[in-house]
C-alpha cells in the first residue's frame, strides 16, 4: 500500500451572511479546503457527506442557531473542533458555546490575521492530540505484541498473530494462510470470526481447491477485488474490503494474515499499528526458525543429512492425522539396498557412506518437498509420500526404482558402483490407519520384493492374508 499525500484540513464555515462567508473562505483557503453554508441544516448535510476537522459558526442564523448546531454537532460528531463567531452584543451565547465544548470564539466582523492564527492553533491542537492518541495506540499494540516472545512454531505465530492483529484494529473476521516449503500456495490455515462449517468450507477452498498464492503478497495492501476475494467467493464468504498482511520469515517461513471488513474503511492509524503487528510477528517467526532449525539438527541423519527414523515417527503421526482429517490418502514406501554388504566388504565402510549419501540424493529428486525422506536404519529409507494414493505411490517407487538402476554410484579411486534396490508400498487407509500397520506392511511387501529376485517392487494389496 502506497502512501497516500496528506489532504488539507476540512472546514465547514456556516454563516447567514454572503459577505462574511466569503471573507472567512478567503482567509483560511490558503491552508484549508474550506465550504461555506448559509444555514446550520446545509452544514450538517455537508458533515455527513464528507468528514471535516473544524465547523466555523455564527451564533445567530435563521432556523438552527449556533448554539444548537453545536449541540447537534457534540452529540454526531464528538472528535470535531468547533470555533464560534459573535457579534459584541452576544458575548454571553459565546461564553454559553465555549461551556458546551466549542474550541474558541471571534468577534465580528472578524480580522483575517487572527481568524487565520485561532484556525492554525485549533488545527495544530488537533493533530497534536491525534499524534498522542496514535502514540498510544501505537504503544499499546507493541505491549500487546509480547504475547508472541513464547511462540516457537510458525502455525502459532501466524495464529496468535491473527489474534493480535483483529484485536488492535477491532475487527472480528480474519484468517491465517502459511507454508513452510518453497511453493507458493499455503498448506496449513487459521480462522477467526467463522463458523465451523464456514472455516470448513473456506480450508477446502483457499488451501486445497482455490489456493491463494502467497508470495503475490509482497506488502501491507487493502484489497477490493483480486484472487483472494474470488477464492472467498467461491466458499461463500463475502466482504467489501480485505486488508492484507503479509509475514515473512528468513528461511522457508511464509504466509499472510487477513482482516475482512464491510462497514468501516481501514485507516491510515491501523495500517501502522498493522505494521507493528508484521514486525513483532516477523521477529517471533525469525526467532521459531532458528529454534526449529536446531531442533531438526536432532531429526538429522549425519551420514545422509536426510531425516532419521525419530523425525519419521513423528511425522507420519503428523500426516496420518491430517489425512484423517482431511479425508485424503498418503502413502509410505520402505526400500532397501540390494547386497549392500558387499559394497561395504569389497570397498570399505567410507565408499559404503558415501554411496548412502549419494542415494539420499537421488532420492529427494524423486520426490516433492512436500513429502518426507529419510533414513531408517543401515541401508533402508522410508518415504511417505503425501495425498498419494496406492496407484500413483507405484508409478513413483518405479521411477525411484528405475533411476536408481541407471545411476553410477562413486565406487572411489575413480570407479563406479551399480545398485538397485527393492521397494515395498502401503497406503491409508486401504492397508492401514495407524504408524505401525503402514511401516510394518511396508517393511513386509519390501521383503516379498526381495524374495522374488530383488531390484523390483511389491505393494502390501499381495502380501498374503
Amino acid at each position: 500500500m502506497t502512501d497516500q499525500p496528506t489532504r488539507p484540513a476540512r472546514v465547514v464555515v456556516v454563516d447567514d451572511s454572503r459577505l462574511e462567508r466569503e471573507l472567512v473562505q478567503d482567509a483560511l483557503s490558503s491552508f484549508c479546503s474550506v465550504e461555506t453554508c448559509a444555514c446550520a441544516e446545509d452544514a450538517l448535510e455537508a458533515l455527513r457527506r464528507e468528514p471535516a476537522e473544524l465547523v466555523i459558526s455564527d451564533l445567530n442564523m435563521p432556523g438552527l442557531s449556533g448554539i444548537e448546531l453545536l449541540a447537534r454537532v457534540r452529540r454526531e460528531y464528538p472528535g470535531l473542533d468547533f470555533v464560534v463567531l459573535t457579534g459584541s452584543a452576544t458575548v454571553e451565547s459565546a461564553i454559553e458555546a465555549l461551556r458546551m465544548g466549542a474550541n474558541d470564539f471571534l468577534r465580528k466582523p472578524v480580522q483575517k490575521d487572527e481568524l487565520a492564527l485561532v484556525v492554525e492553533r485549533t488545527l495544530a491542537k488537533r493533530r497534536l492530540l491525534a499524534e498522542n492518541a496514535r502514540m498510544r495506540d501505537e504503544l499499546a499494540t507493541v505491549e500487546a505484541c509480547r504475547a508472541l516472545t513464547p511462540c516457537l512454531e510458525a502455525g502459532e505465530v501466524y495464529a496468535v498473530g491473527l489474534d493480535l492483529l483483529l484485536r488492535t484494529l477491532s475487527r472480528w473476521r480474519g484468517f491465517a494462510l502459511f507454508h513452510r516449503a518453497s511453493v507458493s500456495v499455503s498448506d496449513a490455515a487459521a480462522f477467526r470470526g467463522f463458523s465451523e462449517t464456514e472455516a470448513s468450507r473456506m480450508r477446502q477452498t483457499l488451501v486445497h481447491e482455490k489456493p491463494v498464492n502467497l508470495e503475490g503478497v509482497t506488502q501491507i495492501e487493502i484489497l477490493t477485488r483480486g484472487p483472494a476475494h474470488d477464492a472467498l467467493a467461491e466458499a461463500g464468504i463475502g466482504a467489501q474490503r480485505v486488508l492484507a498482511v503479509p509475514i515473512r520469515g528468513r528461511e522457508i517461513e511464509a504466509g499472510v494474515l487477513w482482516v475482512l471488513e464491510d462497514d468501516r474503511p481501514f485507516d491510515e492509524s491501523e495500517i501502522s499499528r498493522a505494521r507493528i503487528v508484521a514486525g513483532h510477528a516477523e521477529l517471533a517467526l525469525h526467532n521459531a526458525e532458528r529454534y526449529n532449525r536446531a531442533k531438526e539438527r536432532a531429526f538429522i541423519d549425519d551420514v545422509t543429512e536426510v531425516y532419521n527414523a525419530r523425525y519419521l515417527l513423528a511425522a507420519m503421526d503428523h500426516e496420518i492425522r491430517r489425512a484423517e482429517r482431511y479425508h485424503s490418502e498418503l502413502s509410505v514406501l520402505f526400500l532397501d539396498l540390494d547386497r549392500f554388504k558387499l559394497v561395504n566388504d569389497r570397498h570399505g565402510h567410507l565408499i559404503g557412506s558415501r554411496a548412502l549419501r549419494q542415494l539420499s540424493q537421488v532420492l529427494a529428486q524423486c520426490v516433492r518437498q512436500v513429502d518426507t525422506l529419510a533414513r531408517y536404519g543401515g541401508d533402508e529409507f522410508t518415504i511417505v509420500l503425501v495425498d498419494t494414493g496406492l496407484e500413483a505411490a507405484l508409478r513413483i517407487a518405479e521411477r525411484i526404482r528405475r533411476t536408481v538402476e541407471e545411476t553410477l554410484f562413486d565406487g572411489g579411486r575413480g570407479g563406479s558402483l551399480r545398485l538397485t534396490v527393492s521397494l515395498g508400498v502401503a497406503t491409508y487407509p486401504q492397508h492401514g490407519t495407524t504408524r505401525e500397520q503402514l511401516l510394518d506392511l511396508a517393511d513386509k511387501a519390501m521383503y516379498r520384493a526381495k524374495s522374488l529376485g530383488r531390484n523390483r517392487l511389491c505393494s502390501a494389496s499381495e502380501l498374503s492374508p
